[in-house]
């Protein structure tokens, strides 16, 4: 299992920390240690506790976040999270690893995190980084039925836009959520996942069989192909693949 980058969220309004509490608390490679109000609690804390990741807000009373991180150089990775996006190239100049606006959406953080994930990952090594990252198989979460469903990438049969939503089959179980196929198709790995039709992504993989205007999945399920993706489709899933007699 993957070592989790302990955190610490720093910011003195209540409910931007939890909802800070609540996005680490479902993405599994992170762990909670601790939270604070302000930086002078920030700077307590940082003597008690082994810390990888800070989220640092920045006005704060007594001493704001930039003013915190111009008197601190021994810092462990910190993302700023703000209402007030002007403070952004400061921040930067502070080597941040990202700049979160409020309110802060899931996939926004997630996405940070993931950056931070990765640098500590080359910091600690090459060769404790390729370990690693061969143990873990991609994965991402969605919301779905008032929750974060995480999903493994590796287990998707297909995506499917549906107007405003999309449809998530997997090898297990069925998950819709409110976004564009835009979206999803941007966190897929391009080499593994193909269009078949504006409204249909899947895995290379996981096709069984491929006809003019259709194809065939693992377990059985038929996905349509439009004419505009055909071509493309066929010379991916089947260039250097099909056995010719000689």
């Amino acid at each position: 299992m993957a070592e989790k980058l302990k955190c610490i969220i720093i910011d003195d309004e209540p409910l931007a920390r939890e909802v800070l509490e609540e996005y680490i608390h479902v993405v599994d490679h992170l762990e909670l240690v601790c939270t604070a109000e302000n930086a002078l609690e920030l700077n307590q804390q940082l003597g008690q506790h082994s810390v990888d990741l800070i989220f640092l807000d920045i006005q704060m009373p007594y001493l704001t976040g930039l003013d915190f991180l111009k008197l601190r150089s021994d810092l462990p990775m910190v993302i700023i999270t703000t209402a007030y996006p002007n403070y952004a190239l400061e921040g930067f100049n502070f080597n941040v690893m990202d700049y979160l606006l409020k309110p802060i959406i899931f996939n926004r953080f997630f996405k940070a995190v993931s950056k931070a994930t990765e640098y500590h990952r080359l910091k600690k090594g090459p060769s404790d980084a390729a370990e690693e990252q061969s143990r873990e198989e991609p994965y991402f979460f969605i919301k779905c039925d008032g929750k974060y469903q995480k999903i493994v990438t590796s287990d998707i049969l297909y995506v499917k836009a549906l107007e405003n939503y999309i449809q998530i089959q997997t090898l297990a179980d069925k998950y819709m959520s409110l976004m564009p196929l835009k979206t999803i198709e941007e966190n897929l790995d391009p080499m593994e996942f193909v269009r078949t039709h504006k409204s249909y992504i899947v895995p290379m993989s996981k096709i069984q069989s491929l006809e003019n205007h259709e194809l065939i999945l693992e377990q059985g399920h038929t996905i349509p192909i439009s004419r505009n993706y055909r071509k493309e489709l066929q010379e991916r899933v089947l260039k250097d693949k099909v056995l010719k007699k000689k």
